[in-house]
């Protein structure tokens, strides 16, 4: 038996944090609920699909302790609907083993499994732990993020490379196309820590729960797991099992022109012409002195060309990107530059915020 009041909106936070963990399709039906479990003047809601997990606390008024679970997505949708600020009451009846909801004149009858069957993710010792400011995990994240390898295929690179490196604490990802880097501070506590690849759905999830109002999270790990720690949440996830690739190698150590232009405009730029190349994505930059055109040609689709003031004093130079990697490295640049550094026409280039070059993204060139 559980008998348990809440409040719409407060349950409501806490089942959007945890049915974005569950998968919708799932092999093992356990999986597709949500624990709740009540005692004192909480609930503790918990949801994973078995390589990730949120745990969750809330206050609740409950009148009889108890543990339960839920279908995940019946249970959001259903208090979701409900008006805002309502109370509802969740009473588990042993004798239909189902969970009955109500709220004002609403009522639902959820089938429930047993608590006893919710898996648990096993805790492993995390000899590494440190705080980290929200804003810093956050520009981690989502400077290298937009790079990290969909090919299941290659699943060491299905994440974001987080490491220690000179000092700092730098988090990279690459697809083989373009690759993404990110540094901060070392906080105390992380250094000597194991280098770990955090997968993608993790750090979706993470991301999304930085985002609110939270100052610092308390992060802690091992080389095969990595829990994360912010107010009454606490999202605990295994690591990718491989060995990332020597990323440095990627990193062109001989490009001697340099182009500055401003990075709102050339994506301007990019955006018109790139209307033209929507199925090839391709887009070639002419480098001229002090000038860079851009255009775009193909032939069941037609041909574009823009320019725009740049600053250049090289010898001329053509290459070709693909419009949209080089679009998601121009949206990380929060400076009013972007400074690309080349070799030639067919080499990787570099390109940083020309006010701050502690992200940097490299862009593999492509033939147009």
């Amino acid at each position: 038996m559980m008998k348990i009041t809440l409040e719409q909106g407060t349950l409501l936070k806490a089942l959007a944090h945890a049915q974005s963990i569950v998968e919708r399709r799932q092999t093992i039906p356990i999986l597709a609920n949500i624990l709740l479990e009540a005692s004192g003047d909480f609930v503790a809601l918990k949801a994973t699909d078995n390589e990730l997990e949120i745990a969750e606390k809330i206050p609740a008024k409950v009148e009889e302790e108890g543990a339960i679970t839920v279908p995940a997505h019946k249970l959001y949708d259903i208090v979701r609907r409900l008006p805002e600020g309502a109370e509802l009451s969740l009473v588990f009846s042993e004798e239909t083993n189902q969970v009955n909801i109500a709220s004002g004149r609403s009522k639902f009858a959820l089938a429930s499994l047993a608590p006893e069957g919710f898996p648990s993710m096993a805790r492993e010792e995390t000899p590494f732990s440190f705080d980290l400011p929200a804003e810093q995990l956050l520009n981690l994240i989502n400077q290298t993020s937009f790079a990290v390898s969909v090919e299941e295929t290659r699943y060491n690179l299905n994440g974001i490379y987080l490491h220690e490196k000179d000092g700092k604490l730098v988090a990279v990802a690459t697809d083989g196309h373009r690759l993404a880097c990110a540094k901060v501070a070392l906080p105390d506590g992380a250094k000597d820590m194991p280098g770990v690849i955090i997968p993608r759905k993790t750090i979706g999830e993470v991301a999304k729960l930085a985002g609110e109002n939270v100052d610092v999270l308390h992060i802690s790990l091992s080389a095969n797991q990595i829990r994360f720690k912010m107010n009454e949440i606490e999202l605990s996830s295994r690591l990718v099992d491989g060995t990332y690739p020597d990323y440095e190698k990627v990193i062109p150590a001989n490009n001697d022109k340099t182009l500055e232009a401003d990075a709102k405009a050339l994506a301007n730029v990019i955006e018109r012409v790139s209307v033209v190349s929507e199925k090839s994505r391709g887009i070639k930059l002419s480098l001229r002195e002090n000038l860079l055109q851009v255009s775009a040609a193909a032939v069941d689709e037609g041909s574009a060309e823009d320019e725009l003031d740049a600053v250049y004093v090289n010898e001329e130079l053509e290459i070709g990107f693909n419009f949209r990697y080089l679009l998601d490295i121009l949206a990380q640049i929060k400076g009013q530059n972007v400074k690309i550094t080349l070799q030639d026409g067919v080499s990787p280039v570099i390109l940083q915020d020309a006010a701050d070059t502690s992200s940097l993204f490299v862009l593999m060139p492509m033939r147009v």
